[in-house]
């Protein structure tokens, strides 16, 4: 599962986010969110959601298959692009430690691994250091279809070794447990006999491991604005737990009033903020103090939150557009 910035309907915009990837302040949120405000034309958006109670349709469920329909529809690969954006808004991964391992929740084709393992290819002299070059990075989607897309695509590109730093495992985040080999009770605890449990555990440990030791970063990168609102907090809790301490959570999503918002239409709404496109996938726009309230509620200190926004112009009819997402960083705490 993997929310790209080209969703929404608007499918040019994955290129306009490679245009814009290196700057995120063009313009103030508070500026486009008066504009937003005072024009009648967005009241709907505005206006309080019935709950359960007051309202007949059910709440959205998780949309797996609609997710895994959307990556059949784009296998070609083109409709993404690479996100080296990521290097620069998330330094602390091209200049991680040494056997830094990463896990990417929801990677679709691999866009943000691709970025992530490419990153030793940077010149020494742009680099504070060049240690990562022993990354792991392991990634999870619902759809076996769009794993096996994303392994072909970096498996193909030019000077990234994947022999044992690329493990794609199937999973649906919104659904399923991590597996106990990412970090396992007995690690997390600190004492116990862990090597007991070595019951169908991935090839790529060693015979004396009873899992890889849990994560020292975890991307959430157009991910969870894909899941039920009443899901989140769940998921995140679910990410944090194989987290090490004093490791970080690295987030990009949808902020409130991103252009793709306001193209919803009014029959689209399926919550406050959330919303269901044509093709059954979900959409959530987040403000800071949503993120800030469900990070902290999982136990996370946050380190950096801000809105990015981005003026872009679409190329093919000149039209400007204003993009809207959150970024933030989240770390465990050490004790």
């Amino acid at each position: 599962m993997e929310v790209e910035e080209a969703g929404g309907g608007v499918e040019n915009a994955g290129k306009d986010e490679v245009e814009a990837e290196y700057h995120s302040h063009d313009f103030e949120w508070e500026d486009l969110r008066a504009e937003v405000e005072s024009d009648p034309a967005f009241s709907y958006h505005l206006s309080p959601f019935p709950g359960p109670a007051a309202s007949t349709a059910s709440p959205p469920q998780p949309s797996s298959e609609a997710w895994r329909s959307f990556h059949r529809r784009h296998a070609s690969g083109k409709f993404f692009k690479e996100r080296r954006y990521l290097l620069k808004e998330f330094p602390e991964l091209p200049n991680s430690k040494d056997c830094a391992k990463i896990l990417e929740v929801g990677c679709g084709n691999g866009s943000t691994a691709v970025s992530i393992l490419r990153s030793s290819l940077v010149p020494v002299r742009e680099r504070k250091k060049r240690s990562n070059e022993s990354i792991t990075v392991f990634v999870c989607d619902c759809s076996k279809d769009t794993l096996e897309k994303a392994n072909e695509i970096i498996s193909n590109t030019k000077g990234v070794d994947i022999k044992d730093r690329f493990h794609p495992f199937l999973m649906d985040v919104s659904k399923e447990f991590f597996p106990d080999w990412l970090f396992c009770n007995a690690c997390k605890s600190s004492h116990g006999n862990c090597h007991e449990m070595r019951k169908q555990l991935p090839d790529f440990l060693r015979e004396n491991q009873c899992c890889v030791g849990g994560m020292d970063f975890i991307t959430m990168i157009f991910t969870l604005s894909a899941i039920p609102f009443a899901i989140m907090p769940s998921t995140i809790e679910q990410c944090v737990s194989v987290l090490k301490p004093g490791g970080l959570l690295l987030f990009r999503d949808y902020g409130l009033y991103d252009m793709t918002m306001l193209r919803f239409l009014p029959h689209q709404r399926v919550g406050f903020w959330e919303y269901m496109r044509s093709d059954g996938t979900l959409s959530y726009f987040f403000t800071l103090d949503t993120v800030r309230e469900l990070f902290h509620a999982a136990g996370l200190i946050t380190l950096e939150l801000e809105y990015c926004c981005v003026r872009s112009v679409n190329r093919k009819n000149g039209k400007k557009m204003q993009r809207v997402w959150v970024h933030g960083k989240f770390m465990k705490p050490t004790s």
